[in-house]
């Protein structure tokens, strides 16, 4: 079923047409992924399809009744809101009444006696029940804490901007829409938050349009690609890996069809020179078709940034961590971890949020002191590092005069010299472009001019903490060809997987209690070690256990203990009793369905007491197999 139509679509900024007449259609099964070079104009189709941003030309034709959720890149919110206030922050009848009775349910965990807050929420009980808002309600809370937000009640002004933006998700996912439209939803995700993304997007029954550059996450959700380039839109069913042949099938056909035309325009123009005039219809008629193939240019060149820049020597001694310690707040962080730099080192340091990974990078820069332990630099050492919050960004300047703070020119590996404004187009910031406000910009041009700053440094030590946030999918494919070739030592925090295995050769795996991991090799190399690390220590479990199961069949005579006769005797009923008590915690459950917090304390009972259920099943065949084998041997 078709949802939205956009046909002949324009729309520019200034002088820069960002879409040229571009059509496309969105049908309820699409899961489009959206690509193109930072300022392309990718946010842009978003806002115009969810109906916030206006467009000069064209027409858009929707369903009756579209129903539409959008995700922005960036989220503002009131400092004193709460996470639910945020999460139902929809104008749905169902969505206020959600508000209303959180809220209503805060007061009386505050003032338990007072009847105005009883009978306000008897009546809420009532509403929520006719809505089915403790469906709504529970899938709010399921996708919150799958997000990594556990405090419901917590303020905005103590989030995180990636905890808001994972909250701003959650209300997304919650609402009942036809198109769900998400600007980079993964940025500021960590690597177990994302796959459970991908897999709740995957059996969504609605279409989605999305820009992320995690490629990985494109191969898995998408079915259908958007690519706007030089303000047109190409059209590509299948998911990233389809689009990547399907894109060089598309550049070679342009390529033969303008070295056909420019073949064709030469004959043409022979014709022209040898004094062709239109005497006749047909010789009209010919001229004027060398008007149109002498306009009828193919632009085949590419929106490529090109990363080329020098780089200081860098001595054998680079940076040595001996020992290194970190608690706060009596959490310990880090603990006696040792490190020594080598050139050749491209480091990737991955683990969940909130773990210690930005805070390794920072001790090992001398951004901040460890508790213990030593860190050591050597002379040579020129650090570049790319932080995740465009660090110390003057949005007043202009892009040239942000780049000339750095440096005026540069000295490249091949020895030629290279001005601030010609390295501003090689990243693609051309012409009136690098004269316009950083506050003008888009979020990734903003981050695009500031790696170019950092690269300008011409640093032999690369530090990047979440590089691929906001950096569009054809500038990082170049970032990892520069970090491969880089003369010099990368380190990098990241989540995005593709990018990992491109670049890294080591793993630095944070596993919590101040433990890090290092793996040799790159993401796949380390998921690999983790998987046959589980089913290691799975095999070692199985073997113990059968051993001590041939070991106790050798004993003559074959027999139970005291303790296990005991509970042999007693196994069935216990059992029985169990799922009795199972059987009446369900029946509490059905009853207290509208009271959220009754209903935590017994979903919590009932998943112990099915655990100790499950502990009864097992030993119920453990001691039947023995008493077996008792028999067996009694008999033989």
């Amino acid at each position: 079923m078709n949802l939205i139509t956009l046909d002949n679509i324009t729309k520019s900024y200034s002088d820069k047409i960002l879409l040229n007449d571009i059509k496309l259609t969105i049908s309820s099964e699409d899961k489009i992924g959206i690509i193109g070079v930072n300022g392309a104009g990718k946010s842009t189709l978003l806002k115009i399809v969810a109906g916030i941003e206006n467009y000069e030309n064209g027409t858009i034709v929707k369903m009756n009744g579209l129903r539409v959720e959008y995700l922005a890149q960036e989220v503002f919110y009131d400092d004193e809101d709460n996470v639910l206030d945020l999460v139902f922050k929809g104008s749905s009848e169902v969505m206020k009444v959600l508000r209303e009775y959180e809220e209503t349910v805060y007061n009386l965990e505050k003032d338990s006696t007072n009847t105005k807050f009883q009978n306000k929420l008897t009546a809420l009980q009532n509403k929520m029940d006719a809505l089915n808002g403790w469906q709504v309600e529970s899938d709010a809370k399921r996708i919150l804490t799958k997000l990594g937000v556990n405090n419901f009640n917590e303020k905005v002004k103590n989030l995180s901007g990636g905890q808001r933006k994972r909250i701003a998700l959650a209300s997304s996912l919650i609402a009942q829409c036809d198109i769900l439209i998400l600007d980079e939803p993964t940025n500021h995700m960590d690597n177990e938050a994302i796959e459970w993304l991908e897999n709740e997007l995957k059996v969504r029954k609605c279409a989605l349009l999305m820009i992320t550059h995690d490629r990985y996450f494109l191969d898995r959700v998408a079915n259908k690609i958007f690519e706007i380039e030089k303000g047109n839109l190409y059209t590509y069913d299948g998911n990233y890996s389809v689009f990547v042949e399907k894109r060089i099938e598309r550049m070679e056909m342009q390529e033969s069809l303008e070295r056909k035309r420019q073949n064709l325009y030469r004959r043409e123009l022979e014709w022209v020179k040898r004094g062709a005039k239109a005497r006749s219809t047909k010789q009209k008629a010919r001229l004027d078709r060398f008007e149109e193939i002498k306009n009828g240019k193919i632009d085949i060149s590419s929106e490529k940034v090109n990363i080329s820049t020098g780089s200081s020597r860098l001595g054998k001694k680079i940076i040595e961590a001996e020992n290194i310690s970190k608690n706060f707040d009596d959490k310990l962080i880090i603990k006696d971890f040792n490190y020594i730099a080598t050139k050749e080192d491209r480091v990737g340091i991955i683990g969940n949020n909130g773990i210690g990974k930005s805070t390794l990078l920072n001790i090992l820069s001398d951004k901040l002191e460890p508790d213990s332990g030593v860190i050591t630099f050597g002379d040579t050492v020129k650090l570049g590092y790319f932080s995740q919050e465009n660090e110390d960004m003057n949005y007043d300047l202009r892009a040239i005069d942000y780049i000339k703070e750095s440096a005026e020119f540069i000295t490249t590996n091949d020895g030629s010299k290279i001005s601030a404004s010609q390295m501003l187009e090689r990243f693609l910031f051309e012409g009136p472009s690098q004269y316009t406000p950083i506050n003008k910009l888009s979020g990734g041009e903003r981050r695009r001019l500031y790696l170019l700053k950092i690269l300008m440094e011409s640093p032999n030590v690369l530090f990047l903490d979440e590089p691929t946030n906001d950096l569009d999918i054809d500038t990082l494919a170049i970032l990892e060809q520069y970090l491969e070739e880089f003369n010099g030592t990368v380190i990098t925090v990241s989540h995005d997987r593709y990018f990992l295995n491109r670049v890294a050769n080591k793993i630095l795996s944070f596993r919590g209690n101040g433990e890090i991991l290092e793996i040799t090799g790159n993401y796949s190399d380390y998921k690999d070690y983790e998987e046959a690390f589980l089913k290691e220590q799975a095999d070692k479990k199985e073997f113990k256990e059968k051993t001590e199961y041939k070991n106790r069949k050798k004993d003559k005579p074959l027999k139970f203990s005291f303790k296990e006769q005991k509970e042999y005797e007693e196994i069935d009923d216990n059992i029985a009793s169990k799922e009795e008590e199972i059987e009446n915690i369900e029946k509490e459950i059905a009853k207290n369905g509208s009271d959220f917090v009754k209903l935590q304390e017994l979903l919590k009972t009932q998943e112990a007491l099915k655990g100790e259920l499950d502990h009864l099943m097992e030993r119920w065949v453990y001691l039947n197999e023995l008493a077996d084998r008792i028999e067996e041997q009694k008999n033989s």
